[in-house]
């Protein structure tokens, strides 16, 4: 009996400090993930280094966040995907499989949302050669 008495103390204590490992190294669940987003992007408020005056990003980084802890704040994979596509959709057909093409990746893409837009640029190929817009012809010249 004298020897349970002694590992008794030892076998509680692992176990509590097994417990308390196990709880501080839990996943973090979509509400501290939302949380730590906010934080985030309430810095980038704060320093000036957003595309918004501070009391818009303010304001938008807490709607973000509510939406996010409601669980209505989009942000899969699958939601990027589908916003493209609805974004080539009111194009003609001729105009839409190539609109898709861009917005997958192919192509190149300059310019930036802080400076004003982006542009992605893909250049089909037709007949073996790359379609070149015809120079515009000087006029004549009128005999005097």
């Amino acid at each position: 009996m004298n020897h349970f008495v002694r590992t008794a103390p030892l076998a509680l204590f692992m176990a509590i400090t097994a417990g308390g490992a196990t709880a501080a190294t839990k996943a973090p669940t979509p509400s501290d993930m939302a949380q730590t987003q906010y934080q985030k992007e309430r810095a980038r408020c704060l320093d000036g280094t957003s595309n918004q005056d501070r009391a818009t990003c303010l304001k938008e980084a807490g709607a973000a966040l509510a939406e996010a802890r409601r669980g209505t704040l989009g942000g899969d994979e699958g939601d990027y995907e589908r916003n493209a596509r609805e974004r080539c959709t009111p194009l003609p057909d001729a105009e839409r499989s190539s609109c898709l093409a861009r917005m997958r990746g192919e192509g190149t893409t300059s310019g930036s949302v802080q400076g004003g837009g982006v542009i992605r640029e893909l250049r089909e190929v037709t007949s073996g050669q790359a379609s070149v817009p015809a120079k515009p012809q000087a006029p004549a010249a009128q005999p005097i």
